[in-house]
């Protein structure tokens, strides 16, 4: 057996059908649509796609990786395919087109347009409608999501579920995270803090849009952006218990999706299941009633059910897990401590809910590795350090041009590092970071012709323990 290298290197108003009338303060009087084409002239034909799928952004521009990922996924790995972006205003400096430009730096792209359009009525612009119908992904860039919300029921909320309808996909950043969900907060009476809205959970700048961009196994979501960075934990307590309360989230639960900026984004395939990439996202649950939520009083909700998805973590919205989440409550009106960390109340193999590999000992060689060529991407791998001179083999293969992410979740009862090796045991990539419950994580690609086979390995490095870690594999 090959040695591993050694280590240490006060309204309570929901706004549905009057969002234009509250985003007149939010444009210019004469404001016209402006539109600025990348790439090709002329629009892709092609009878079917592979998607949908969606990109849910921390902040506003386009992250690489799950756009990458959305991309490939819509166009089945062949062809190319036409991107949209819609901004409610023109940014303020720099390039008009930076959500494009970074579009067109990806491949499998062929063109992308950028419309601007600052008034409601845009929303039924005949050309903005043609390009949109004629793209396969539809991305709303940052900014004020209550100009996006001001084109329910115009000709382009129908040009955007056609993309969707037809295999395509949809995405956004900050606002435009925002848009993407069924519950929008949709910020018309101006922007609330975590304090203010747990303060009075009917504060005046909460108000909602709903019935607008429904996407399946997205029911009864909540949006939010900049997640950690701005502590937005409590104002989406906040607006789950009012959801809950006002009937807003059918069958009485509400489920907030927060991603962190930085890189953050929550990629949602075909099949319901999302991966998170770049920086951390949160689910946070409210299934039942709140204790107290009414106008000028803080709010009071027990338990709270919250998931945190590190990167390389997935989580089944198709067939939403019973288990691995923490939990927190918010008593008149003051949250819990460490609303973005906390131990799981029970485990589920990660915190995923999706497709899992349990190791079993002995598993300590190459020859006794776990065989987990046929978990599905995304899937996870659990095991536990024993000892202190445990180590778990898992069984992977990989096609020519084929990425494996791994990102591992370790306890705090030990320290384990994390191998890449190949089919000899030599040590391709490594992840040694030091400290007891330090997450480790790697990635490679294959660049070699055919599939090649793969071993994951686990080593103790100190400490052991009964307390499980969590390894999600994603291949791309």
């Amino acid at each position: 057996m090959t040695t591993l290298p050694s280590r240490r290197f006060a309204s309570a108003a929901i706004v549905l059908t009057t969002v234009a009338t509250a985003l007149m303060a939010h444009q210019p009087a004469h404001a016209a649509a402006e539109r600025i084409r990348l790439g090709s002239a002329s629009d892709v034909s092609r009878s079917s796609w592979n998607g949908p799928a969606f990109t849910m952004n921390g902040a506003g521009g386009i992250v690489a990786a799950s756009m990458t990922r959305a991309i490939d996924d819509i166009r089945g790995g062949t062809g190319s395919l036409d991107v949209v972006v819609l901004a409610g205003s023109a940014p303020t400096s720099g390039s008009k087109t930076p959500e494009c430009d970074a579009v067109m730096g990806l491949g499998g792209v062929n063109s992308c347009t950028t419309w601007t359009l600052s008034a409601a009525n845009d929303g039924n612009n005949s050309q903005v409608n043609t390009d949109v119908r004629n793209a396969e992904f539809v991305y709303f860039a940052g900014g004020d999501q209550c100009r996006y919300a001001a084109w329910k029921g115009t000709a382009l909320e129908a040009s955007i579920e056609s993309v969707v309808a037809k295999g395509g996909g949809s995405g956004g950043g900050s606002a435009g995270h925002h848009i993407n969900s069924p519950i929008v907060y949709d910020a018309c009476n101006g922007s609330v803090t975590s304090a203010e809205a747990l303060a009075n959970p009917y504060d005046r700048y909460i108000s909602f849009t709903t019935g607008m961009l429904e996407w399946a196994d997205y029911g009864a979501v909540v949006n939010d952006s900049h997640f950690v960075t701005r502590d937005r934990m409590g104002r989406t307590m906040a607006f789950l218990a009012r959801a809950v309360k006002d009937g807003l989230a059918p069958g009485g639960a509400a489920w907030g999706v927060g991603v962190e900026e930085g890189g953050g984004s929550l990629f949602l395939d075909r099949n319901g299941v999302a991966t998170q990439y770049g920086k951390d996202a949160y689910v946070v649950l409210a299934d039942h009633q709140p204790e107290q939520a009414v106008d000028r009083k803080p709010l009071t909700y027990s338990g709270f059910k919250i998931w945190r998805l590190t990167p390389g973590t997935t989580f089944d919205f198709r067939n939403r897990p019973t288990c691995g989440y923490y939990l927190r409550s918010v008593n008149n009106g003051v949250a819990d401590a460490n609303l973005y960390s906390g131990t799981p109340v029970t485990n589920c193999g990660g915190q995923t809910g999706g497709p899992s590999l349990t190791e079993s000992e002995p598993n300590d060689t190459r020859d006794t590795a776990d065989d987990a060529t046929a978990l599905a991407s995304p899937g996870t791998v659990t095991g536990t350090m024993k000892s202190t001179t445990d180590r778990d083999y898992f069984k992977l293969s990989l096609a020519s041009g084929q990425t494996a992410s791994v990102d591992c979740a370790v306890p705090s009862g030990y320290d384990a590092d994390l191998y890449w090796l190949d089919t000899n045991g030599s040590t391709l990539e490594r992840s040694v970071n030091n400290g007891a419950g330090a997450d480790e994580a790697l990635a490679f690609t294959r660049t070699a012709a055919g599939t090649g086979t793969y071993y994951l390995t686990m080593e103790a490095y100190s400490g052991s323990g009964t307390a499980p870690y969590s390894c999600a594999v994603t291949k791309s």
